[in-house]
């Protein structure tokens, strides 16, 4: 879908730090003393399995999800010098944790997306994004699934390479042909490339925050599922 022309402004970007840790306890089992005998074989005792992480609630684009905005912090960007055009994108892990936790910001303004860990910038990409007839929403939302091969259902079996569904109404991030003056049906298009690189380093349940270059109050955001 042809798109209007959209100059691509400076980035901005957040990222959302979280943590956390868990301990597993080893058991000794004695046995009484008395007549000595071979030693009864004893089964190593296996650390409890940890709980299945719940999965992200189905959210409309209509149903942001709401996040802690004092959670929100981000510690490097990347240097990217000269023009950023469309079809253009960085990624660079040198000097970023190499885990932690990862949130992807987009903005719709300035046509870019952000990809932190830690709060590390490690990837940015200019993207495509919602025409006028079908916007791309705002606000906060959880990957709810990951599709490395995907065709769209609904717009003639479209190919949406390593695609990530934020909304159950159909809006994913995934890999396109970014030209400048393409627009797409609400989803956020990135160079395939890019996108391969993206599916690589998330999961469900990470976070994507998508604002048109203002500040988002995500602390009230509509938590019906």
């Amino acid at each position: 879908m042809a798109g209007m022309f959209r100059s691509v402004a400076p980035k901005l970007a957040i990222a959302l730090l979280l943590g956390g840790g868990a301990l597993l306890a080893m058991q000794w089992i004695d046995r009484p003393a008395g007549k000595e005998t071979a030693p009864t074989p004893v089964a190593e005792a296996k650390p409890a399995a940890a709980p299945a992480p719940d999965k992200p609630v189905e959210r409309r684009s209509d149903q942001p999800m709401a996040i802690d905005p004092n959670a929100l912090r981000v510690k490097r960007v990347l240097q990217i010098d000269g023009p950023f055009r469309h079809g253009d994108y960085a990624w660079d892990e040198k000097g970023a944790p190499a885990t932690g936790p990862i949130i992807i910001t987009v903005d719709l303004r300035a046509q870019t997306l952000s990809v932190f860990r830690a709060g590390y910038e490690i990837g940015a990409a200019v993207i495509l994004y919602g025409a006028t007839d079908k916007p791309s929403p705002l606000g906060a939302f959880p990957i709810m699934a990951k599709h490395a091969d995907y065709y769209s259902r609904t717009y003639d079996n479209a190919p949406m390479p390593f695609a990530q569904r934020l909304t159950s109404d159909g809006v994913f991030i995934h890999g396109s042909d970014v030209q400048w003056g393409r627009g797409t049906h609400g989803c956020i298009g990135v160079p395939t490339e890019f996108a391969r690189k993206l599916f690589g380093v998330t999961k469900v349940g990470d976070v994507v925050v998508i604002t048109d270059g203002k500040m988002l109050d995500v602390s009230q955001a509509e938590k019906n599922g």
